[in-house]
């Protein structure tokens, strides 16, 4: 575990305009055609070196989703350790987000906490915050690290428990207010919305204004980078926008990294021209 504050690698990001997150999401029938090689382990590794390595200059971190490595079992996730250590050594200020979804009673998140933060060595993890905040409380207790709250997903069944009415204001809003404030007093809370959404970024923003918003859902989904930044931006930065198959899987086969890099580079552009247009500047 690397004792180095989330925050602080983001904000270093932020201060050089790298609002870009690639997601290392790597399905293994695209792994079989960009790399040679037969052993899983060894080929989700060298798939995922290969991006991280064409664009460690380019994104303000990383985020690998677990289930693409537990699906494989041992040799998926010692795969995803080694990733993280790889994304460590050669781009040593990005962080990285373990796309994990958890939230248990305690006990078992000090399990699910000594994997992410322990044996996997990330910087971050996703929660859901269906437990209240005494489940999250091994998380959040390790200060260095951030605990990103599912807050308005991205998937279009999303509103059909988030948007329901909690006292004034509907339950994805009362979250972000939980994760602002009530929970985030070691000020290492972030939450997710879904790109898709951007209405609802608006109103997470307004809510907790210093808050990072993890921003799922741009690219294939279907989210406007535009519509997103105008909703969520803030003067530090405050977004990291993810995308994951538009990025990974730009080109099939053996110059899959080059078009990896291309695909950021391109998204880093649109986020640019959007901040400008917008008259901010992160």
């Amino acid at each position: 575990m690397r004792d180095v504050a989330f925050t602080q690698l983001l904000r270093e990001q932020w201060d050089g305009g790298r609002l870009v997150c690639v997601g290392l999401d790597p399905e293994m029938a695209m792994v079989r055609q960009a790399v040679a090689e037969d052993d899983v382990e060894r080929a989700l590794f060298k798939f995922n070196a290969a991006v991280v390595d064409a664009t460690a200059d380019l994104v303000c971190a990383y985020k690998p989703n677990i289930a693409f490595y537990e699906r494989w079992g041992a040799p998926g996730l010692s795969a995803l350790r080694q990733t993280v250590a790889h994304i460590n050594a050669v781009a040593p200020d990005v962080a990285v987000i373990v796309d994990a979804k958890r939230g248990d009673i305690a006990s078992t998140n000090v399990a699910y906490r000594d994997a992410v933060f322990g044996y996997l060595g990330a910087d971050a993890v996703t929660v859901q915050p269906y437990l209240g905040v005494d489940a999250l409380r091994p998380f959040l207790e390790t200060r260095t690290k951030c605990v990103i709250v599912l807050c308005r997903t991205s998937n279009p069944g999303s509103g059909e428990l988030q948007d329901l009415q909690s006292g004034p204001e509907a339950l994805y809003q009362r979250v972000a207010r939980l994760a602002a404030y009530d929970w985030n007093e070691f000020g290492n809370c972030g939450v997710l919305v879904g790109g898709t959404y951007p209405e609802q970024i608006a109103d997470v923003r307004q809510i907790a204004p210093q808050v990072p918003i993890l921003v799922a859902g741009v690219g294939r989904q279907g989210g406007r980078v535009r519509d997103v930044i105008q909703a969520g931006l803030h003067e530090a930065g405050g977004l990291i926008i993810s995308s994951s198959r538009a990025i990974t899987e730009a080109e099939p086969g053996p110059h899959f990294a080059r078009a990896a890099r291309a695909a950021t580079c391109a998204l880093a552009d649109e986020i640019r021209e959007a901040v400008t247009m917008l008259g901010s500047k992160p």
